[in-house]
């Protein structure tokens, strides 16, 4: 099996950043509707409490788990704690590649490599690289590509 490489430190850090204060916000609001209007709100503070630790333990495992490799043949793409997914995308199947980063993603230094294939159903995406990483495989993957489309 080929070593697989996990995704940058900026990773976890973003995901954080982007998710967490969906909970912490209204988290927050509850408790202090809780405290000030009325003692029934303590009850979406609980389980806005157990989907935050829900969501600290998630986050880091599933930051662990994505990782992804690159073959003579194809590009291999693993992610998942609880449902694991292992992709692998041969490069004469791809038809072309974006590189694309949002605010979060951008604020930490960081891009997503996005396969696009023949199916549409089997799109694949390579996340948590640092920006000068997903470059790069861009352009491997866009000559791997190239190479193997010419033979079709």
């Amino acid at each position: 099996m080929t070593d697989m490489t996990p995704v940058s430190r900026g990773y976890l850090p973003a995901q954080m950043l982007s998710i967490l204060p969906w909970t912490l916000i209204p988290l927050t609001a509850c408790v202090i509707l809780a405290v000030v209007v009325d003692p029934g709100f303590w009850a979406g503070a609980a389980v806005l409490g157990v989907l935050l630790v829900w969501q600290l333990w998630l986050l880091p495992a599933q930051a662990r788990n994505r990782r992804w490799a690159e073959t003579t043949d194809e590009l291999l793409i693993t992610r998942g704690r609880l449902w694991r997914t292992f992709t692998v995308v041969p490069y004469g199947r791809i038809q072309y590649v974006d590189v694309t980063a949002g605010p979060v993603e951008r604020l930490f230094g960081m891009k997503r490599v996005k396969l696009h294939t023949a199916s549409s159903t089997s799109d694949s995406e390579v996340v948590g690289l640092d920006a000068a990483t997903a470059d790069a495989l861009r352009d491997r993957l866009a000559v791997a590509a190239r190479e193997r489309m010419s033979g079709l």
